[in-house]
Protein backbone atom coordinates (compact mmCIF):
# COMPACT_ATOMS: atom_id res chain seq x y z
CA UNK A 1 0.00 0.00 0.00
CA UNK A 2 1.67 3.17 -1.07
CA UNK A 3 1.49 6.30 0.97
CA UNK A 4 0.75 8.57 -2.44
CA UNK A 5 -2.58 6.75 -2.53
CA UNK A 6 -3.92 8.89 0.39
CA UNK A 7 -2.94 12.24 -1.10
CA UNK A 8 -5.16 15.14 -1.95
CA UNK A 9 -5.09 19.05 -3.01
CA UNK A 10 -6.45 21.66 -0.05
CA UNK A 11 -5.79 25.00 -0.68
CA UNK A 12 -4.43 26.80 1.94
CA UNK A 13 -6.90 29.30 2.40
CA UNK A 14 -8.88 26.19 3.63
CA UNK A 15 -7.30 25.93 6.39
CA UNK A 16 -8.35 27.09 9.28
CA UNK A 17 -6.51 29.60 11.24
CA UNK A 18 -9.50 30.69 13.91
CA UNK A 19 -11.95 28.52 15.54
CA UNK A 20 -15.98 28.73 14.56
CA UNK A 21 -17.49 31.80 16.50
CA UNK A 22 -19.69 29.11 18.57
CA UNK A 23 -18.09 25.71 18.77
CA UNK A 24 -21.43 23.45 17.98
CA UNK A 25 -22.08 26.40 14.46
CA UNK A 26 -18.68 24.50 12.95
CA UNK A 27 -20.08 22.67 10.06
CA UNK A 28 -20.80 18.56 10.30
CA UNK A 29 -20.50 16.24 6.66
CA UNK A 30 -22.36 13.44 7.80
CA UNK A 31 -20.80 10.25 5.57
CA UNK A 32 -22.71 6.80 5.85
CA UNK A 33 -20.11 3.94 6.41
CA UNK A 34 -22.23 1.75 4.38
CA UNK A 35 -23.93 3.22 1.46
CA UNK A 36 -21.52 6.31 1.17
CA UNK A 37 -23.87 9.15 1.11
CA UNK A 38 -22.69 12.59 1.88
CA UNK A 39 -24.81 14.98 3.83
CA UNK A 40 -24.55 18.29 4.94
CA UNK A 41 -25.10 19.60 8.86
CA UNK A 42 -24.16 21.80 12.02
CA UNK A 43 -22.33 19.57 14.75
CA UNK A 44 -25.24 21.32 16.38
CA UNK A 45 -27.55 18.79 14.11
CA UNK A 46 -25.65 16.02 16.17
CA UNK A 47 -28.75 14.32 17.95
CA UNK A 48 -30.36 13.27 15.04
CA UNK A 49 -27.65 11.69 13.08
CA UNK A 50 -26.39 9.24 16.38
CA UNK A 51 -27.52 5.67 16.62
CA UNK A 52 -30.44 5.69 19.21
CA UNK A 53 -29.16 4.87 22.71
CA UNK A 54 -25.76 4.47 21.59
CA UNK A 55 -22.36 5.35 23.85
CA UNK A 56 -20.29 8.19 23.05
CA UNK A 57 -16.86 7.63 24.13
CA UNK A 58 -14.49 11.07 24.43
CA UNK A 59 -10.99 12.07 25.51
CA UNK A 60 -10.94 14.08 28.22
CA UNK A 61 -7.04 14.99 28.23
CA UNK A 62 -6.33 18.05 28.58
CA UNK A 63 -3.81 20.43 26.62
CA UNK A 64 -1.04 21.93 28.64
CA UNK A 65 0.89 24.53 27.99
CA UNK A 66 3.96 22.96 26.31
CA UNK A 67 5.76 25.31 24.74
CA UNK A 68 8.56 27.05 26.93
CA UNK A 69 10.47 29.78 25.62
CA UNK A 70 14.27 30.67 27.49
CA UNK A 71 17.43 31.67 26.98
CA UNK A 72 20.98 29.76 27.51
CA UNK A 73 23.26 30.89 29.88
CA UNK A 74 25.53 32.48 26.47
CA UNK A 75 22.43 34.38 26.28
CA UNK A 76 21.08 32.39 23.66
CA UNK A 77 17.27 31.54 22.40
CA UNK A 78 15.95 27.79 23.02
CA UNK A 79 12.28 27.07 22.51
CA UNK A 80 11.33 24.10 24.09
CA UNK A 81 8.21 21.62 23.67
CA UNK A 82 7.32 19.28 26.31
CA UNK A 83 6.62 16.08 24.77
CA UNK A 84 6.30 13.76 27.78
CA UNK A 85 7.22 12.82 31.30
CA UNK A 86 10.09 10.06 31.84
CA UNK A 87 9.82 7.77 34.02
CA UNK A 88 12.99 9.05 35.73
CA UNK A 89 12.40 10.66 39.66
CA UNK A 90 11.37 14.41 39.40
CA UNK A 91 10.02 16.38 36.77
CA UNK A 92 12.45 15.27 33.64
CA UNK A 93 10.42 15.74 30.45
CA UNK A 94 11.75 14.39 26.67
CA UNK A 95 11.53 17.69 24.56
CA UNK A 96 11.64 18.76 21.49
CA UNK A 97 14.07 21.66 20.83
CA UNK A 98 15.05 24.60 18.54
CA UNK A 99 18.51 26.28 19.67
CA UNK A 100 19.85 23.58 21.67
CA UNK A 101 22.84 23.25 19.68
CA UNK A 102 26.19 22.59 20.90
CA UNK A 103 24.43 21.98 24.39
CA UNK A 104 26.12 19.48 27.53
CA UNK A 105 24.91 17.76 29.95
CA UNK A 106 23.71 19.80 32.64
CA UNK A 107 23.66 23.23 30.42
CA UNK A 108 21.16 25.12 31.97
CA UNK A 109 18.16 27.28 30.33
CA UNK A 110 16.11 30.01 32.25
CA UNK A 111 12.42 30.02 31.58
CA UNK A 112 11.91 33.03 34.60
CA UNK A 113 13.10 34.27 37.76
CA UNK A 114 13.14 30.78 39.71
CA UNK A 115 12.39 29.05 36.77
CA UNK A 116 14.89 26.55 34.87
CA UNK A 117 16.21 23.44 33.58
CA UNK A 118 19.28 21.62 32.95
CA UNK A 119 19.84 18.92 30.23
CA UNK A 120 19.86 15.55 31.36
CA UNK A 121 20.24 14.46 27.54
CA UNK A 122 21.67 17.01 25.37
CA UNK A 123 19.47 17.24 21.78
CA UNK A 124 20.32 14.67 19.13
CA UNK A 125 18.04 15.69 16.36
CA UNK A 126 16.52 18.06 17.65
CA UNK A 127 15.20 15.76 20.63
CA UNK A 128 16.44 15.35 24.48
CA UNK A 129 15.38 15.25 27.97
CA UNK A 130 15.58 18.16 30.91
CA UNK A 131 15.25 18.38 34.45
CA UNK A 132 12.95 21.26 35.63
CA UNK A 133 13.24 23.44 38.74
CA UNK A 134 12.13 23.79 41.08
CA UNK A 135 10.19 20.68 41.09
CA UNK A 136 7.48 21.26 43.20
CA UNK A 137 6.00 24.25 41.62
CA UNK A 138 6.75 22.59 38.17
CA UNK A 139 2.81 22.75 37.30
CA UNK A 140 2.40 25.82 38.19
CA UNK A 141 5.15 27.57 36.62
CA UNK A 142 4.30 25.51 32.94
CA UNK A 143 0.85 26.66 33.32
CA UNK A 144 2.33 30.72 34.03
CA UNK A 145 5.02 31.01 31.41
CA UNK A 146 4.27 28.03 29.17
CA UNK A 147 2.59 28.72 25.68
CA UNK A 148 -0.55 26.28 23.83
CA UNK A 149 1.76 24.74 21.77
CA UNK A 150 -0.39 24.73 18.15
CA UNK A 151 -0.17 22.88 15.18
CA UNK A 152 2.62 25.00 12.31
CA UNK A 153 0.03 25.50 10.25
CA UNK A 154 -2.08 27.86 12.22
CA UNK A 155 -0.04 31.05 12.14
CA UNK A 156 0.58 32.71 15.06
CA UNK A 157 3.15 35.41 16.51
CA UNK A 158 4.97 34.11 19.67
CA UNK A 159 3.01 34.50 22.87
CA UNK A 160 0.24 33.50 24.82
CA UNK A 161 -3.19 34.32 23.35
CA UNK A 162 -6.17 34.18 24.97
CA UNK A 163 -8.37 32.70 22.22
CA UNK A 164 -6.50 29.91 22.05
CA UNK A 165 -6.16 29.05 25.61
CA UNK A 166 -10.06 28.97 25.90
CA UNK A 167 -10.61 27.01 22.27
CA UNK A 168 -8.00 24.60 21.86
CA UNK A 169 -8.96 22.63 24.72
CA UNK A 170 -12.61 20.62 25.16
CA UNK A 171 -14.88 21.64 27.72
CA UNK A 172 -14.46 18.22 29.20
CA UNK A 173 -10.96 18.31 29.38
CA UNK A 174 -9.86 17.13 32.86
CA UNK A 175 -6.04 15.14 32.92
CA UNK A 176 -3.46 17.53 31.83
CA UNK A 177 -0.84 16.03 29.68
CA UNK A 178 -1.54 16.20 26.16
CA UNK A 179 0.66 18.52 24.04
CA UNK A 180 -2.19 18.97 21.18
CA UNK A 181 -5.96 18.87 21.31
CA UNK A 182 -8.35 15.87 20.86
CA UNK A 183 -10.01 18.11 17.64
CA UNK A 184 -12.96 16.38 17.24
CA UNK A 185 -14.21 17.15 20.77
CA UNK A 186 -13.76 20.40 20.30
CA UNK A 187 -16.83 20.89 18.70
CA UNK A 188 -19.00 19.98 21.89
CA UNK A 189 -20.34 22.83 24.27
CA UNK A 190 -22.38 21.93 27.32
CA UNK A 191 -25.93 22.61 26.13
CA UNK A 192 -25.14 19.79 23.27
CA UNK A 193 -23.79 17.33 25.83
CA UNK A 194 -26.70 17.51 28.05
CA UNK A 195 -29.26 17.20 25.71
CA UNK A 196 -27.44 13.84 24.18
CA UNK A 197 -27.41 12.42 27.56
CA UNK A 198 -30.97 13.33 27.92
CA UNK A 199 -32.05 12.09 24.88
CA UNK A 200 -30.56 8.46 26.37
CA UNK A 201 -27.17 8.79 24.92
CA UNK A 202 -24.46 7.55 27.12
CA UNK A 203 -21.56 9.68 27.31
CA UNK A 204 -18.08 7.85 28.73
CA UNK A 205 -14.71 9.29 28.77
CA UNK A 206 -10.93 7.59 28.19
CA UNK A 207 -7.62 9.50 28.82
CA UNK A 208 -5.16 9.36 25.66
CA UNK A 209 -2.43 11.97 25.99
CA UNK A 210 -1.82 13.33 22.67
CA UNK A 211 1.56 13.37 21.42
CA UNK A 212 4.14 12.88 18.71
CA UNK A 213 2.96 9.38 17.56
CA UNK A 214 -0.50 10.80 16.88
CA UNK A 215 1.54 13.41 14.52
CA UNK A 216 5.06 11.89 13.52
CA UNK A 217 5.08 12.18 9.65
CA UNK A 218 5.07 8.81 7.56
CA UNK A 219 8.73 9.31 5.88
CA UNK A 220 8.14 5.80 3.67
CA UNK A 221 6.47 5.02 0.71
CA UNK A 222 5.32 1.88 1.88
CA UNK A 223 2.54 2.47 4.06
CA UNK A 224 2.83 -1.09 6.42
CA UNK A 225 6.49 -0.60 7.37
CA UNK A 226 5.33 2.74 8.97
CA UNK A 227 5.97 1.99 13.18
CA UNK A 228 3.72 4.63 15.86
CA UNK A 229 5.14 6.18 18.37
CA UNK A 230 3.96 5.73 21.81
CA UNK A 231 1.51 6.83 23.43
CA UNK A 232 0.19 6.52 27.08
CA UNK A 233 -3.89 5.87 27.65
CA UNK A 234 -5.94 4.89 30.54
CA UNK A 235 -9.78 3.40 30.14
CA UNK A 236 -11.24 3.41 33.99
CA UNK A 237 -13.43 0.14 34.91
CA UNK A 238 -16.62 1.86 34.58
CA UNK A 239 -15.82 3.19 31.06
CA UNK A 240 -14.64 -0.57 30.31
CA UNK A 241 -17.66 -2.27 31.45
CA UNK A 242 -20.09 0.60 29.94
CA UNK A 243 -18.48 -0.14 26.46
CA UNK A 244 -18.85 -3.86 26.36
CA UNK A 245 -22.34 -4.01 27.91
CA UNK A 246 -23.77 -1.64 25.19
CA UNK A 247 -21.61 -3.84 22.83
CA UNK A 248 -23.23 -7.07 23.88
CA UNK A 249 -26.68 -5.72 24.20
CA UNK A 250 -26.14 -4.55 20.37
CA UNK A 251 -25.90 -0.83 21.14
CA UNK A 252 -23.29 1.15 18.86
CA UNK A 253 -20.10 2.37 20.22
CA UNK A 254 -19.10 6.10 18.61
CA UNK A 255 -15.49 7.07 19.24
CA UNK A 256 -14.72 10.71 19.10
CA UNK A 257 -11.57 11.41 18.04
CA UNK A 258 -9.10 9.04 16.43
CA UNK A 259 -6.90 9.01 19.64
CA UNK A 260 -10.16 7.85 21.38
CA UNK A 261 -10.16 5.33 18.79
CA UNK A 262 -6.80 4.00 19.03
CA UNK A 263 -7.19 3.67 22.59
CA UNK A 264 -10.40 1.52 22.67
CA UNK A 265 -8.59 -0.68 19.74
CA UNK A 266 -6.03 -1.12 21.37
CA UNK A 267 -7.26 -2.15 24.83
CA UNK A 268 -9.32 -4.88 22.94
CA UNK A 269 -6.19 -6.40 21.03
CA UNK A 270 -5.77 -9.67 23.31
CA UNK A 271 -9.66 -10.55 24.01
CA UNK A 272 -11.58 -8.18 22.20
CA UNK A 273 -12.97 -6.44 25.09
CA UNK A 274 -12.47 -3.23 26.06
CA UNK A 275 -9.93 -3.74 28.93
CA UNK A 276 -9.33 -1.34 31.45
CA UNK A 277 -6.56 0.60 33.32
CA UNK A 278 -3.42 2.58 32.02
CA UNK A 279 -1.43 1.67 29.14
CA UNK A 280 0.75 2.09 26.12
CA UNK A 281 -0.39 2.65 22.51
CA UNK A 282 1.65 1.40 19.48
CA UNK A 283 -1.31 0.40 17.53
CA UNK A 284 -1.13 1.67 13.66
CA UNK A 285 -4.35 1.91 11.82
CA UNK A 286 -4.64 1.62 8.36
CA UNK A 287 -7.00 -0.07 5.52
CA UNK A 288 -7.25 -3.57 6.00
CA UNK A 289 -7.40 -3.29 9.71
CA UNK A 290 -10.64 -4.88 11.21
CA UNK A 291 -12.16 -2.65 13.98
CA UNK A 292 -13.24 -4.54 17.04
CA UNK A 293 -14.72 -1.84 19.42
CA UNK A 294 -16.29 1.09 17.95
CA UNK A 295 -18.78 1.36 15.23
CA UNK A 296 -19.41 5.32 14.49
CA UNK A 297 -16.38 7.87 14.47
CA UNK A 298 -16.23 11.71 14.78
CA UNK A 299 -13.69 13.28 13.50
CA UNK A 300 -12.16 16.50 11.76
CA UNK A 301 -10.19 16.96 8.68
CA UNK A 302 -6.90 15.49 8.49
CA UNK A 303 -4.36 16.21 6.81
CA UNK A 304 -2.69 14.41 3.30
CA UNK A 305 -0.78 11.30 3.88
CA UNK A 306 -1.22 11.16 7.99
CA UNK A 307 -1.65 8.61 10.05
CA UNK A 308 -4.94 10.07 11.25
CA UNK A 309 -6.24 10.04 7.52
CA UNK A 310 -5.00 6.56 6.68
CA UNK A 311 -7.13 5.53 10.27
CA UNK A 312 -10.55 6.70 9.10
CA UNK A 313 -9.77 5.61 5.45
CA UNK A 314 -9.91 2.05 7.42
CA UNK A 315 -13.19 2.79 9.15
CA UNK A 316 -14.76 3.89 5.97
CA UNK A 317 -12.87 3.11 3.17
CA UNK A 318 -10.07 5.10 0.82
CA UNK A 319 -11.54 5.64 -2.13
CA UNK A 320 -15.09 7.11 -0.11
CA UNK A 321 -13.41 9.13 2.31
CA UNK A 322 -10.85 10.99 -0.49
CA UNK A 323 -14.35 11.49 -2.07
CA UNK A 324 -15.99 13.02 0.85
CA UNK A 325 -12.83 15.32 1.13
CA UNK A 326 -13.19 16.23 -2.15
CA UNK A 327 -16.66 17.13 -1.75
CA UNK A 328 -15.75 18.88 1.51
CA UNK A 329 -12.99 21.20 -0.27
CA UNK A 330 -15.92 21.96 -3.24
CA UNK A 331 -18.27 23.16 -0.67
CA UNK A 332 -15.49 25.16 1.37
CA UNK A 333 -15.78 23.25 4.40
CA UNK A 334 -12.76 24.28 6.89
CA UNK A 335 -9.99 21.66 7.94
CA UNK A 336 -7.55 20.66 10.46
CA UNK A 337 -7.12 21.20 14.16
CA UNK A 338 -9.91 24.71 14.04
CA UNK A 339 -11.74 23.21 11.20
CA UNK A 340 -14.86 21.17 10.78
CA UNK A 341 -16.06 18.01 11.83
CA UNK A 342 -17.29 14.94 9.46
CA UNK A 343 -19.49 12.33 11.54
CA UNK A 344 -18.71 8.00 9.74
CA UNK A 345 -21.80 5.77 11.12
Amino acid sequence: MELSDFDYDLPSELIAQEPAKQRDQSRLLHVGRGDASLSHHRFSDLLGLLPKDCVLVCNNTRVIPARLRGKKTTGGKAELLLVRRTAAEGEVWQVLCKGGQKQKVGGRINFADKFWGKWVEVPRAGQGSIRFFPEKDFQRLVEQHGEVPLPPYIRRSPGRHAVDQERYQTVYAQQPGAVAAPTAGLHFTPALLDKLVQSGIQLCFITLHVGLGTFQPIRVEQVETHTMGTESYEIDAATAECINTAKASGRKIIAVGTTTTRALESSAQQTGHVQPGPNQSELFIYPGYEFQVIDGLITNFHLPRSTLLLLVSAFAGREHILHAYAEAVKRRYRFYSYGDAMLIV
